[in-house]
């Protein structure tokens, strides 16, 4: 049977909420770092001394990679993909067979079993030859059908597909619809229970990798009825059943070459063995496989860093204005900086966030959502001030460049391409409340009930009751720490080096603040809590900066026991922290000084039109159109522009 004529479902706010609420992970069956970090415990015994892959992980990893830079060598040309907006079929072809498909799943099923700290390497590897091959493979492998089938697969599901996922099929992941984004509350598209199957109706869009996919996880919603709990679930779907129809290839300000496109379902079959885990757990498997699918996206970050501080370098030695370097000028100096330092502190976090999670030792679900933050915004400043380095020709495309005889640069691209990762995989402003929510989940767990307007009064005096009890342990835990002994963290202090021992005192310090700022923000707003998305960004910010610096910490003294850039590993941490410590000290006085108020209030006059004669004076040069497009389920009206690579 095929679904009836769609009607949007409607949700309120509180429905929206409970429905994320209820795809979260609720357990934290292992210790978290970030979490402890933002109770106020500086748990530094859980990052240091800082994990290790094993001599075996090293040895396949470091194999792979020297594969892949031969590859990417001598096959890629990323100003072609950049020029023609598509990586050629070879090139894709070429990568199935070096096994660049099957990087994270296990040999047993065909593919090279990285871990997942060398699965990023690679990943900043090709992503530096280009981008748009790096999401392919990220988009693949992190989100697509491998991850969720390494997770939640059944036996049989992951010798049906893994084998092919490694050696010869692209994979996508469609959750997203034309007016759903991280609402999945509203989710429009249905599969409804028929024998055997379920048929899927709906539109999906910016489905990355969509148009050359062989295998889709997609995000449907399945009807509450008899023998079926109904709720939204996860399935996967071969590309060339009938009625799938990939109907656009959207095209972006950046990543040209990436296959992102609508695809539209219409009575689709799809068996019910493909269902991935039970009804209604969709939600949840997608989160969970995000936990470590994020990291992928900090890994093009941290190529980024490192592409940008080499061509800062390069330039600013050649470039001179006024007698000199423009690197000796202070003002650019101060830009090259802080490009060396940052960089240094992504890969510390992705790095250190990467090996937990193939230790699998503690919860890395904050990590992970903070690694994705704090890339994501610093990776687009990194580019940014390189663009304002190069001046003129940051702004000038690598086509440009070279046609009048300069060395093809392609800074504007890193700028473009960068821009997306702020959105991916929850923009900014979400990835603040998902991470806002996780660290508050101790308070709401011994507290929820006393600010929940439908609990009952003994259920409201049952959560005081507990919530005493809780903070009379945890609150004076808050006044004082390691954090103010003048010696503590005394390791990170060897003779001749730069003293990190004082950031980890300021970290420690820092975090009790930032667990009491978070307390006093509770009691004073409760149930309104929700609502101070602005306070709520700038606490888990500050959390960000302080993750960053104790990562950036931990990673240069791994540097000095281990490698010979320790003594340089050490400055570069330094400095970092030096600038972080800048930013949050600003935060921490943004959270009670701000224009939150205000600005409410200009939005409120904005929306209803007290300024539109603000808006006078310019044309529109917009296209005549809906807001979103019309996404009925029903037959494509539009030819199937599916283009599978073979």
């Amino acid at each position: 049977m095929s679904a009836p004529p769609l009607k949007k479902p409607v949700v309120t706010e509180r429905e929206a909420r409970q429905v994320a609420e209820a795809a979260r992970e609720r357990d934290w069956r292992k210790p978290s770092f970030a979490k402890e970090l933002f109770l106020g415990r500086f748990r530094l015994d859980l990052i240091h001394p800082h994990p290790l892959p094993t001599d075996e992980a090293v040895r396949r990893g470091e194999q792979f990679l020297t594969k892949l830079r031969a590859f990417c060598e001598t096959k890629v040309d990323g100003a072609l993909i950049e020029r023609e907006a598509r990586i050629p079929d070879e090139v894709i072809n070429d990568l199935k067979e070096l096994g660049a498909l099957g990087m994270k799943i296990d040999p047993k099923y065909g593919g090279l079993g990285l871990t997942q700290v060398y699965y990023n390497k690679a990943l900043a590897l090709v992503g530096s030859a280009s981008p748009a091959i790096g999401v392919l493979l990220s988009a693949h492998q992190s989100i697509g059908v491998p991850q969720p089938l390494k997770l939640f697969g059944t036996p049989e599901q992951k010798q049906k597909f893994l084998p092919r996922c490694a050696r010869t099929d692209i994979s996508a992941f469609l959750l997203t619809e034309p007016d759903v984004g991280s609402d999945p509350a509203r989710l429009a598209t249905t599969a409804v229970p028929d024998g055997d199957d379920y048929v899927l109706d709906g539109v999906k869009l910016w489905t990355t990798n969509g148009v050359v996919a062989d295998l889709l996880v997609v995000m449907a919603r399945v009807p509450k009825s008899d023998g079926h709990k109904g709720g939204i679930t996860a399935f996967v779907v071969e590309t060339d059943t009938p009625g799938v129809t990939v109907e656009n290839r959207n095209a972006f300000m950046g990543l040209r070459g990436i296959e992102n496109g609508v695809t539209r379902f219409h009575q689709v079959r799809v068996p019910a063995a493909n269902r991935i885990g039970p009804e209604g757990a969709g939600l949840k498997i997608a989160l969970t496989t995000l936990n470590t699918g994020r990291l992928s996206l900090p890994a093009s970050c941290v190529a980024a860093g490192k592409w940008c501080l080499k061509i800062a370098r390069e330039w600013s030695e050649a470039r001179e204005q006024w007698g000199k370097p423009i690197a000796h000028h202070e003002a650019v100096g101060a830009k090259i900086s802080f490009i060396a330092a940052t960089t240094f502190a992504l890969e510390a976090v992705l790095d250190l966030s990467s090996q937990m999670a193939d230790e699998d030792r503690n919860d890395i679900r904050i990590e992970g959502a903070l690694a994705k933050l704090f890339a994501s915004e610093m990776g687009w400043r990194i580019a940014d001030e390189l663009v304002q380095i190069r001046g003129g020709r940051g702004f000038e495309t690598a086509e440009s460049l070279r046609a009048r005889g300069e060395r093809a640069v392609p800074a504007e691209q890193m700028l473009r391409d960068l821009r997306i990762n702020r959105i991916f995989e929850g923009s900014t402003e979400i990835m603040h409340l998902l991470i806002a929510r996780e660290a508050v989940d101790a308070h709401l767990s011994v507290a929820g009930d006393l600010i929940d307007p439908e609990k009952s009064l003994s259920d409201k005096a049952r959560a005081g009751a507990n919530a005493g009890v809780f903070y009379a342990k945890w609150l004076p835990k808050l006044v004082t720490g390691t954090g103010q002994l003048p010696r503590a963290y005394a390791e990170f202090h060897p003779a001749g080096h730069p003293d990190l021992s004082a950031h980890l005192r300021y970290v420690e310090r820092s975090a009790r603040k930032l667990a009491r700022s978070t307390f006093y923000a509770m009691s004073r707003w409760q149930g309104r809590m929700e609502s101070k998305q602005g306070f709520l960004g700038r606490i888990v910010d500050i959390g960000a900066e302080l993750f960053a610096m104790s990562a950036a910490c931990v990673s240069a003294e791994l540097l000095r026991t281990t490698e010979g850039h320790g003594r340089e590993a050490y400055q570069l941490a330094d400095v970092f922290c030096r600038q972080s410590r800048l930013r949050v000290e600003e935060l921490f006085g943004r959270l009670w000084s701000n224009t939150d108020d205000v600005d409410r209030k200009v939005v409120k006059g904005v929306l209803g039109g007290a300024y539109e004669w603000l808006e006078q004076g310019v044309i529109d040069p917009s296209g005549e159109g809906p807001w979103i497009a019309d996404a009925t389920p029903g037959a494509s009206e539009k030819e199937n522009v599916h283009r599978p690579i073979r």
